[in-house]
């Protein structure tokens, strides 16, 4: 009920109708509020003037117009029951409900009649305040609108009903409900306000006290009327007019105003029209039925939403939390790592101290005897012991030869945590939206025509199915270890081919490749199968493939770990084999044969049908000196392959290519040897202090020569004084076999000493170490000394 509140309530006014009037547009007014609305029109406005003047439409009686035809298109809607006219041009104002109105009109003469049915003034006008359509009101007046039965007495059921629930008058704070009315005071009384301030003793005792709903009945001014006619107000209504759309009186009929219309008995016209309200209710009330049921979805999916927000914010946190768990668990791994490298240093430092101690404390007695013996006056005495003190005292003094006194450990820890990454990713983390209407894209295919091996890098090159039609935003390049152990992402991007430089010598990887885009990421490719470069002592069978005509430009390579090259790949020729896995491919590089003796280049003309076999082939490998990780005080030249210092301090730089598998053999030259240096030869890890002589750390194995002789040294630890040094123009070489586990040095072709180092494993990177009085030269791609391999071969 409370609902149709708004139903009942005069626009202009705000409150409940008070004998409302039917306008001709169906919309209600009270007939007080419509008075104060009426506008007066010009005279020359009038239909009369307007008829007399000849304007309007002829031959056209405005009189007969039916009185439910108001609306003018093309004036706006303004209408009249005698005719048309323009709205007047008044400011409009809005009533307490928001509606917009015309102000009141003058007020009327004084008359006999009652101020809501007094006569109005000639050609005056009122606007509906719902609709906004206006009209000329004939001599009738306001009496010429009919009178809406029905609204009051829907009021008077309305107002009933809320009676019931009519509240204590004089309760100060929460008002009771009343149950009672004093007609005389017109106040309404709770019991315990009744008994407080309406006693039933005094003058008070007189007063009638009703029910609230009798009393609000009672408060009404007038009963409710029985509906008149509009023309003659002594006739009840008793027949319906179908043209007109309006109940008439019998007077209505013997006059002759409806003889040409359709009329029909007011009961049975009534019944009708119930029954098709009844009807468009029943369609009403089934939207109204779907709008509470669609109200009642919206609140359960505002329900549905907090929960979900609730369990998603705990899912969030939980992710959070596991990755906070995981940086913590990986941040005890580090810092145990820490912890281990402080006690090694520790320790060397501490063995060093206990070494020096000892040795010192023998020098020490060493001398102060030897002082004690030169006191003595007996030369016969001396010279028995002298030859012997004497031999002592150089060899102890050799034992503090060169790098005794040097520490063996530096107090910089050489770990340094690369955390960008995870930064960048943190910086990442976002929400990724799901969307299931578009797909992932489609598996790529590997170019195999495109794909080659040459030394130890690859280049791969892949492209998108060709009737796929869903774009790829990049792809994902995995690796294995070589080894057969997981794959790992060594490219993300949108190129479709790329170089990975720095693999392992004689090693097979598998590789394959994914697209992906904001959906999603596709299937894997096929695997591929990579061989990079073949040993010397490798077994492998005979093979056909064609050998390039001409020798390719040799990029420099850089270790697995670090950046990848993305440069488009050289243009070589591979031989592929097809393993019995439908999955896999075979990748041999038929590179591997460059610059190997006694090979005959075809011209690129030539067929490729020359038979090379793999166990003739040299396993070399093509690099220089690497800039990138060299100390900074290093000079290079000659595209990287001469070095030289501008330090006279010892600085060590490393080639770019690291080994960890197969038999490798480079030379260097000595270009400038001036003031007898002693630079050093070998190999280091990537790690290796680059500020001191090579071999002073834990980090390298080397020879360091001058003129006269040489020494083998690691971890600060010289062994194996051999005679023999270098000039100007002299050759060292290098060999190291990881078949053997052994690092070999040889001097101008001829081995120095025995097998330097043993139990050589890991990865390993060409290292010199010079000062500014050396200059040298680096030659790869050679092939092991012929007397090597002999004995290689014997053994």
């Amino acid at each position: 009920m409370e609902e149709m509140e708004e139903e009942l309530k005069c626009p202009v006014c705000g409150s409940f109708y008070r004998e409302p009037i039917i306008l001709p547009c169906s919309h209600n007014i009270c007939q007080a509020c419509a008075r104060n609305i009426l506008v007066q029109t010009p005279e020359s406005e009038s239909p009369q003037s307007r008829r007399a003047s000849g304007s309007g439409v002829s031959d056209y009686d405005y009189l007969d117009l039916d009185k439910m035809s108001l609306y003018s298109e093309a004036d706006s809607g303004y209408g009249s029951y005698g005719g048309f006219a323009s709205a007047p041009t008044t400011p409009c104002q809005k009533s307490p409900n928001g509606v917009r109105v015309f102000p009141p009109a003058m007020p009327p003469p004084a008359t006999h009649l009652s101020p809501a049915l007094a006569s109005v003034p000639r050609n005056s006008c009122i606007t509906c305040p719902q609709c906004h359509r206006s009209l000329i009101l004939d001599d009738r007046g306001l009496r010429g609108f009919p009178k809406n039965r029905v609204l009051e007495g829907v009021i008077d059921r309305y107002q009933q009903s809320k009676a019931a629930a009519l509240k204590c008058q004089l309760c100060e704070k929460a008002p009771k409900e009343a149950t009672v009315m004093c007609e005389q005071c017109d106040v309404f009384y709770c019991d315990p306000c009744r008994l407080r301030c309406h006693p039933p003793r005094g003058p008070l005792a007189k007063h009638r006290l009703v029910p609230p709903a009798q009393g609000r009945v009672s408060r009404r001014l007038s009963p409710r009327k029985v509906s008149t006619c509009t023309d003659h107000e002594l006739e009840n209504h008793s027949m319906y007019c179908v043209q007109c759309k309006m109940p008439v009186c019998y007077q209505c009929l013997e006059e002759g105003k409806h003889s040409s219309h359709e009329v029909k008995a007011l009961g049975a016209m009534w019944k009708l029209h119930k029954s098709q309200l009844s009807q468009a209710l029943n369609g009403l009330s089934d939207r109204a039925k779907e709008a509470k049921e669609f109200l009642v979805q919206l609140r359960n999916m505002v329900q549905q939403i907090q929960e979900n927000s609730v369990e998603f914010e705990a899912c969030l946190v939980a992710q959070c939390d596991a990755l906070i768990d995981a940086l913590n668990r990986r941040k005890a791994q580090l810092l145990a790592r820490v912890n281990k490298e402080h006690e090694h240093k520790l320790k060397v430092v501490r063995d060093q101290i206990s070494h020096c101690t000892v040795k010192l404390r023998q020098t020490t007695g060493l001398m102060e005897y030897c002082l004690e013996v030169i006191k003595e006056n007996d030369p016969s005495g001396f010279l028995q012991i002298s030859d012997a003190l004497i031999r002592r005292v150089h060899l102890t003094e050799d034992q503090w030869g060169k790098g005794t006194l040097t520490p063996r450990m530096t107090t910089d820890f050489d770990l340094s945590l690369d955390n960008s990454p995870l930064l960048q990713s943190i910086h990442q983390l976002d929400f990724v939206q799901m969307k299931a209407s578009s797909p992932v894209p489609a598996t790529p295919i590997l170019q195999l025509e495109d794909c080659c091996t040459h030394n130890n890098s690859a280049t791969l090159s892949w492209k998108q199915p060709p009737l796929s039609t869903v774009p790829a935003e990049g792809y994902i390049l995995e690796l294995d270890d070589g080894n057969g152990g997981q794959f790992r992402e060594v490219y993300v991007g949108k190129e479709t081919m790329c170089t990975v430089d720095g693999l392992h010598f004689n090693s097979t990887y598998n590789a394959r490749i994914k697209a992906f885009n904001k959906t999603g990421v596709s299937q894997y490719s096929k695997t591929l199968v990579l061989q990079t470069s073949e040993d010397t002592d490798s077994e492998e069978q005979t093979v056909p493939f064609p050998v390039p005509s001409e020798r390719l430009p040799l990029r420099r390579m850089s270790p697995f770990s670090s950046t990848l090259n993305l440069q488009p790949s050289f243009p070589g020729r591979a031989y592929f084999d097809f393993r019995s896995s439908p999955h896999q491919l075979s990748l041999h590089s038929s590179l591997q044969s460059l610059n190997a003796p006694g090979c005959n280049f075809e011209t690129q003309s030539a067929s490729y049908s020359q038979l090379v076999d793999i166990k003739k082939l040299l396993a070399v490998a093509w690099f220089a000196f690497d800039p990138g990780s060299a100390h900074s005080d290093i000079i290079f030249s000659n595209d990287n392959l001469t070095v030289t210092c501008s330090s006279y301090d010892d600085r060590v730089v490393l080639g770019k290519t690291g080994f960890s598998k197969g038999v490798h053999y480079w030379e260097l030259t000595v270009d400038r040897y001036d003031n007898h240096p002693d630079p050093a030869f070998g190999v280091a890890r990537i790690d290796v202090m680059k500020d001191v002589m090579l071999g002073k750390d834990d980090k390298a194995w080397a020879m360091y020569v001058d003129n006269n002789r040489s020494w083998f040294m690691h971890n600060n630890s010289h062994t194996n004084r051999t005679e023999g040094g270098i000039t100007k123009g002299a050759t060292i070489g290098v060999l190291l076999d990881f078949n053997r586990k052994t690092l070999t040095f040889f001097i101008n072709d001829e081995q120095q000493g025995p097998i330097a180092f043993e139990n050589v494993e890991g990865l390993f990177f060409p290292a010199v170490s010079l000062n500014r009085n050396v200059q040298v030269t680096l030659h790869t791609g050679l092939q092991v000394p012929d007397f090597y391999s002999s004995r290689a071969s014997i053994a």
